[in-house]
């Protein structure tokens, strides 16, 4: 047993410091990236032709909010949205219109010449592939139907796929790593996204593993109950920037999954070193999100619930198998609208923080950040969701 004694923090436990700036108005903030991967494309590939750019926003993969919906909202935005492992390949067929789809080895040859992809169309169906990504587990097993086979499916028949997100509650476990080796070698020229970790070492392995990004954060979901379950996590500030010195020293990405509530603390773990922000909580609730819809005393809810619930147990899995317990929980969450609302204060809160701080590009954000530990964050005499 060992007990570390430094300090580790979360959002609520910073803010960062306005500095002097030359920025004269909002607008003049980029919010656009170009990244580079260390592994996508294989040993000699030209990064470009294996990069990516865009806002790195993140819808995440859960049941609720990676949907197609959500996806093609983003898409418009720039951003990125890690779609529910539980879609099949005729959902994807039906959600995308078929765009891009051969049904055979013989329509696609013949087809794919006359397709034009355009990554910086102003149609999102041109670029949609840009800013999708399918999900798959670690289930892997040669005699039956498994995530690789499943991933093999949508990259046939999805030909433009450009990610895939590896996603493990546990990313810590002897064979997550082994897995990650076994998709970069039958998936050279995908970007791949694995997680999820907290600590550097970790980030280390898993980009000299294969991967691109880096998927941090354990317990610090709004429908995550794994530290109380489980006694495990980490605060997720801390983690973000510990991993991201980790990742960036190897030459690889993290995405910080987790935590945020607000524009604020999504701005807090760009300027912490995060490359790309996972949302999940803060997507919920809107009308491209999927969930069962209620209405009590006049008011519309949908339902949000983890992907370690117990709802999410039942409807995948048929329940809470006996060796071991729901690590998340199922919320109603007030009906929210069109997500652009959303997506249009989270972009304009980063845009006001790189003012604040003098940050030209998002990308700017980590070396113009100071950042101050506090005991409160905001004023709420009036409570938070006075308008």
């Amino acid at each position: 047993m060992r007990i570390e004694s430094d300090i580790k923090l979360d959002y609520k436990d910073v803010l960062m410091r306005p500095k002097r700036s030359t920025l004269t108005s909002r607008k003049e903030v980029d919010l656009v990236r170009e990244f580079t991967f260390p592994n996508a494309g294989g040993e000699g590939a030209d990064p470009k032709a294996y990069g990516w750019k865009g806002v790195p926003i993140v819808a995440a993969n859960m049941d609720t909010v990676g949907t197609f919906e959500m996806a093609k909202a983003l898409a418009q935005h720039r951003m990125l949205t890690c779609v529910s492992k539980h879609y099949d390949g005729d959902v994807w067929a039906h959600k995308l219109n078929g765009y891009g789809i051969w049904k055979n080895r013989e329509q696609r040859l013949a087809n794919e010449k006359d397709w034009k992809y355009d990554r910086d169309s102003d149609n999102w169906q041109n670029r949609i592939y840009e800013h999708i990504s399918p999900s798959i587990g670690i289930k892997y097993d040669p005699n039956k139907t498994d995530d690789i086979d499943y991933l093999n499916n949508i990259t046939w028949n999805f030909y433009h796929t450009r990610f895939v997100c590896i996603d493990a509650a546990n990313g810590y476990t002897a064979r997550f790593c082994d897995f990650i080796k076994r998709v970069r070698e039958e998936h050279p020229a995908l970007i791949i996204i694995a997680g999820n970790v907290v600590t550097g070492e970790m980030t280390e392995e898993i980009i000299l593993s294969g991967a691109d990004i880096v998927k941090v954060g354990i317990g610090s979901g709004s429908v995550c109950t794994t530290r109380v379950q489980t006694g495990v996590g980490y605060p997720q500030f801390s983690a973000v920037v510990e991993c991201a010195d980790a990742a960036h020293g190897v030459g690889g990405y993290i995405m910080a999954d987790g935590g945020c509530t607000c524009a604020g603390d999504v701005a807090k773990a760009f300027g912490g070193g995060a490359d790309f922000v996972m949302l999940g909580g803060m997507l919920a609730g809107h009308t491209e999100c999927e969930g069962q819809e209620e209405e009590i005393d006049g008011k519309k809810y949908k339902t949000f619930y983890g992907m370690s619930s117990e709802t999410a147990m039942k409807k995948h899995n048929g329940g809470v198998a006996s060796y071991r317990s729901s690590e998340g929980k199922t919320v109603r969450v007030e009906h929210r609208g069109l997500v652009k609302k959303t997506l249009e204060s989270i972009l304009g809160g980063l845009r006001s923080t790189c003012t604040y701080i003098g940050a030209r590009r998002l990308k700017d954000m980590p070396k113009c950040a100071t950042f101050v530990r506090v005991s409160q964050q905001s004023n709420e005499v009036f409570g938070k969701n006075s308008q």
